[in-house]
């Protein structure tokens, strides 16, 4: 059941689609004028979905904008995304984000996110990368040493208020940033009771101590960070941007270098911190408006303070519209790999990916493509989280951890694009795990590129 959810909202796309090109397209695979959008237009799916622990999954996700009088097509001059959807056990996505370069003269953008996502089982699978022991077989019923489906998960509820500004220093190429983050996170051990209500008996959790809660007892996670906390966060930076589309560049390059930091004047005690965060993305046009090769590298690294335990997963960016922006592993980082696989006080990963366009129409007064993508996703901790291992019994060690030092993780694989106006594009990725200890494989659905 584990890819239930993202294999099922695939097969509502496609077949809706599918069903719509084939009886609207035009006779032309690539027109050779698109359709310049003015006004409002809107985009929506559905959310339907079934997990074994976490129960039924319903709601909605959307996505509109505002073209003014079409002469910035396909840049937009307001965007607004929203998704509600919720799963009958418990966890959600509640989640409004707004963008625009209009909304305040001078070039200013504005870009501001407002989401709750309470989660009952977010992977959680120690510290450090590939030092962090790894065996599929405790999750799995019926092995000769399961212990839990959920062993390496742990809940979180989460609130996020993001409010970032971006203005022009030499035109829209080169911009400075500046922003106040504030996430709201709480964190425990897994409410098995909840998750078990209403299952026979022999599909119930046993009721037994999770690695989360063994890190907890050992003090491997500290005791005034194990809750979890509010964090304020300042951002500023310096962006370069010469990506001819913003959702989906045929060409050019977007570098930006992000300093973000937690100051004890905000109420950061004791967990006061300063990260830096340096990406480079490129896309390179091979056949025009038809086939791109792309390429991201990042680091994000703790350069002052004490990250707690609970942030050192996130990922950041100057924009980002990601509901759940957690990693390295997963959607939005590396494909296949178990989302937060690989975390640490310092990370640096890359993607790189082929992109081929195969056909493009207007369906419905909608400018439509259809897309393929391959990749390959690799990262690795560069800065550990330290932990101290001496309250561990010697025996017990070979349990918890495995390599003295991390080493690249590696996934790949393929996706399908479908984009609307060129700016709401639905993905689906498959991605699949080089080594066990990271997983196997993956299936993701979800709306924009990683990168």
């Amino acid at each position: 059941m584990k890819h239930f959810y993202p294999l099922l909202q695939l097969i509502i796309v496609l077949s809706f689609f599918g069903s719509v090109v084939l009886a609207q397209a035009d006779s032309s695979a690539f027109p050779l004028k698109e359709k310049i959008k003015k006004g409002w237009t809107w985009a929506a799916l559905p959310v339907v979905a079934y997990d074994a622990d976490m129960g039924v999954q319903l709601g909605a996700l959307g996505q509109i904008f505002d073209y003014g009088d079409g002469s910035t097509y396909p840049e937009y001059k307001h965007t607004v995304y929203a998704e509600c959807s919720w799963f009958t056990k418990g966890s959600a996505v509640y989640e409004v984000f707004y963008d625009s370069k209009y909304l305040i003269p001078g070039g200013i953008r504005v870009t501001v996110d407002v989401d709750y996502l309470p989660e009952r089982a977010l992977d959680f699978y120690g510290f450090n990368g590939a030092e962090a022991n790894y065996s599929a077989s405790l999750t799995q019923q019926g092995s000769d040493d399961y212990l839990s489906r959920v062993f390496y998960k742990l809940e979180r509820k989460m609130y996020r208020v993001m409010a970032d500004f971006q203005g022009p220093i030499a035109g829209q190429k080169l911009r400075w940033m500046a922003g106040i983050n504030i996430l709201g996170i709480k964190t425990g051990t897994v409410d098995i009771d909840r998750i078990n209500k209403g299952k026979k008996e022999e599909n119930k959790l046993p009721d037994t101590a999770l690695l989360y809660d063994h890190y907890v007892d050992y003090g491997l996670i500290r005791p005034q960070e194990k809750n979890g906390g509010t964090t304020i966060y300042l951002k500023t930076g310096l962006i370069y941007d010469t990506r001819d589309n913003e959702a989906a560049p045929n060409k050019g390059i977007w570098s930006e270098i992000l300093v973000l930091s937690a100051p004890t004047f905000l109420g950061n005690n004791p967990y006061a911190f300063v990260k830096l965060a340096i990406t480079h993305r490129q896309y390179i046009s091979l056949v025009k408006k038809s086939l791109v090769a792309a390429y991201q590298l990042s680091y994000q690294g703790t350069i002052g303070g004490t990250t707690p335990y609970y942030i050192m997963p996130y990922i950041y960016s100057s924009y980002s519209l990601t509901t759940k922006p957690d990693g390295l592993g997963g959607a939005k980082t590396l494909r296949g790999v178990l989302r937060n696989r690989i975390t640490g006080d310092g990370v640096a990963f890359g993607n790189i990916e082929l992109r081929w366009k195969f056909f493009r129409s207007v369906v419905l007064k909608q400018n439509l493509y259809l897309g393929l993508t391959a990749f390959l996703d690799g990262g690795m901790v560069v800065q550990d989280h330290k932990i101290y291992t001496n309250t561990v019994p010697d025996d017990q060690k070979a349990f918890y951890f495995n390599l003295p030092n991390d080493r690249l993780h590696l996934a790949a694989g393929l996706g399908l694009r479908i984009a609307i106006n060129d700016n709401f594009i639905i993905s689906a990725d498959w991605g699949m795990a080089m080594n066990k200890q990271d997983g196997t494989s993956g299936v993701y659905l979800g709306i924009g590129n990683i990168f």
